[in-house]
């Protein structure tokens, strides 16, 4: 194999490296709802939708969250943003949810929050707090759909069917069979489960990035030293 060869397989081993480092940003760039879990049947807690914007040229001016009504998430409430206008949209449920304080007939189908801006790099975080989450369910999902000042929509919609991640992941929250009560009753509490569940991933997330570079590299140098083996020969 000539050296002008060996340089063209090291540049062409780089960039698909680059390419793959690439693809691992943009795929852990999605919707996401935090904390990842909560107990069936949970109540006063919070939900947060972390919203990150992945356009270099346009800024996330919409978002629609959509709400399951046929595991329904009762007694809704919006945390105000500086720069943006919530709307809850409302429905009748098919079957009322009997609760102790009675039969509840309709619940949040949607929320919208626009007027605001997220900037290419940055997120939002919107947070949404709620009075109990259905015990029948084992998860929920929240079908997004997020508006860029371009015209351009992403919909975070597909659901996961046990392979690989979708490439459009709807934000999705666990419902495990724990404590509803010592899940969270203090808002403090959801906030603490938001932040570990952001180390979590975090942490996942820096993990693979670092296996790939560590690889890369050993690619990178392998193909190096036979450049530098056959020019010395040469």
């Amino acid at each position: 194999m000539s050296q002008h060869t060996l340089r063209r397989t090291a540049a062409a081993t780089t960039l698909a490296a680059v390419a793959v480092l690439a693809a691992a940003g943009a795929a852990s760039a999605h919707v996401t709802v935090h904390p990842e879990s909560y107990a069936k049947g949970a109540t006063d807690g919070v939900l947060t939708f972390r919203v990150p914007n992945e356009e270099d040229k346009a800024s996330t001016t919409k978002v629609q969250v959509f709400l399951p009504t046929d595991h329904p998430v009762l007694g809704v409430l919006v945390h105000p943003k500086d720069g943006w206008t919530a709307k809850v949209t409302t429905t009748k449920l098919k079957t009322p949810v009997k609760t102790d304080d009675g039969t509840i007939t309709e619940a949040a189908s949607e929320i919208t929050f626009s007027g605001g801006r997220i900037g290419a790099g940055q997120y939002e975080d919107f947070d949404v707090a709620f009075g109990q989450l259905p015990d029948s369910a084992g998860q929920l999902s929240f079908k997004t759909l997020q508006t860029y000042s371009d015209g351009k929509v992403v919909r975070w919609i597909e659901e996961s069917t046990g392979g690989d991640e979708p490439e459009n992941p709807a934000p999705v929250l666990k419902l495990t069979a724990g404590d509803p009560a010592a899940t969270l009753a203090p808002a403090e509490n959801a906030s603490a489960g938001t932040e570990a569940g952001d180390t979590s991933d975090s942490t996942a997330r820096g993990l693979g990035v670092a296996g790939l570079v560590v690889g890369v590299l050993g690619l990178a140098a392998a193909a190096f030293a036979i450049v530098r083996s056959r020019g010395a020969r040469s």
